[in-house]
């Protein structure tokens, strides 16, 4: 989608000249002495700065998130809101401030549009803590999180919440809570990557075992499924949250690891003969696991390929290392848990990770104490 005059540039860059051409001048005016944050975080793959000239066809543009307190919201957010829609500029660097979504259940994105009348804008007003409600399910981001809670929390939301760009915080609270959620703690964090590790040993015998009955394309559909789970476990050694799947090869190919890894991952996915697989895949799990060597979160092991068991297949026996990492989680909550993660390590529904509420109660399902040799606590 292309407009007369407008130049494509970075959708971050855009929202920040809404703001500060647009936006705040007339909030200056309007409601001089306001305190607020202006930010454009959320959903866009301009947050995760993944967006190109192909984005601008859906939900792309000027568009930007005022937050303001409980109070002012409740006082001034409606004005706010009919404000910009009467006196917002029609175009901003050429692109149309207005969005027109489609009478159609099917197809309900808004896309740019120029307009005569009130701007049907995307300058969204909230408080922090209602937004953040809405984004993650938090109750309040103020204190500090429950693992339970972290746990509920999918990724692609965190980085949707902890990327983008902060133009202006008179506030402080946003940019605080962006603080709080930047990162797992540290016993989460172990957590994760003992879940995430535990994934690829549960798989990892199936390259073989499928290819050994003669189905290739069953193989081929674990291996792929393998090189899935080693490039999330990167990003979580990286301390990089793992986006959804349309940009995940995206964000693990600015890591530091991916041009090295790269080859290997290349050739599992493109072999057309088990050996071959095999080979790249184990040429992976030993560079990840190399790699989680050098973390220092656990006393390096023996990164090299190994049979699995009495039967002819190579493997890393990835368990190792999810043992390995099990053993230094001490929290008494994570210890009650069995290896099965965060909501995204064990569902990949997006009709269930973007609905926060039914993603908490879910998650308190999957995630009741339990006893035996289940738990982490007793892992050996």
């Amino acid at each position: 989608m292309t407009f007369s005059g407008a130049r494509y540039m970075p959708g971050i860059e855009l929202s920040r000249v809404l703001y500060e051409e647009a936006v705040r001048p007339l909030l200056g005016e309007v409601l001089p002495g306001l305190r607020y944050a202006a930010a454009r975080v959320g959903s866009g793959s301009e947050v995760l700065g993944f967006d190109t000239p192909r984005s601008a066809d859906h939900e792309w543009g000027p568009r930007l998130q005022i937050f303001l307190t409980a109070q002012d919201h409740a006082q001034h957010g409606a004005d706010i809101r009919r404000m910009l829609a009467e006196r917002l500029p029609k175009q901003v660097r050429g692109w149309p401030t207005h969005f027109q979504e489609r009478d159609d259940p099917l197809d309900p994105v808004g896309r740019m549009q120029l307009t005569d009348g009130p701007v049907s804008h995307r300058v969204d007003v909230y408080d922090v803590d209602g937004w953040l409600a809405e984004q993650l399910g938090l109750r309040t981001a103020e204190t500090d999180l429950s693992v339970r809670e972290w746990l509920a929390m999918p990724q692609q939301r965190l980085a949707e919440t902890t990327g983008g760009a902060v133009f202006h915080d008179e506030l402080g609270t946003l940019t605080d809570r962006r603080r709080r959620l930047e990162w797992y703690p540290e016993q989460v964090w172990r957590y994760l990557l003992a879940c995430q590790w535990q994934r690829v040993s549960q798989e990892e015998a199936f390259v073989g075992r499928c290819a050994e009955v003669g189905d290739d394309i069953g193989s081929a559909v674990v291996a792929a499924r393998l090189v899935r789970d080693l490039m999330r476990l990167c990003l979580l050694l990286e301390r990089r949250y793992a986006p959804y799947g349309k940009w995940l090869g995206s964000a693990f190919g600015r890591l530091p690891v991916a041009e090295s890894l790269t080859p290997a991952l290349r050739g599992v996915l493109t072999a057309t003969d088990y050996p071959t697989r095999e080979a790249h895949l184990c040429d992976a799990y030993e560079a990840v696991a190399s790699l989680q060597n050098t973390s220092g979160l656990i006393t390096p092991m023996d990164p090299k390929r190994r049979r699995y068991h009495s039967r002819p297949f190579l493997v890393l026996h990835a368990e190792r290392f999810a043992q390995a990492l099990a053993r230094t989680v001490t929290d008494p909550d994570l210890c009650t848990l069995p290896l099965v993660g965060s909501v995204d390590q064990w569902a990949d529904s997006t009709d269930l990770l973007t609905r926060p509420h039914v993603i908490r109660a879910t998650t308190r399902a999957v995630g009741r104490t339990v006893t035996g040799s289940s738990a982490i606590g007793v892992v050996s």
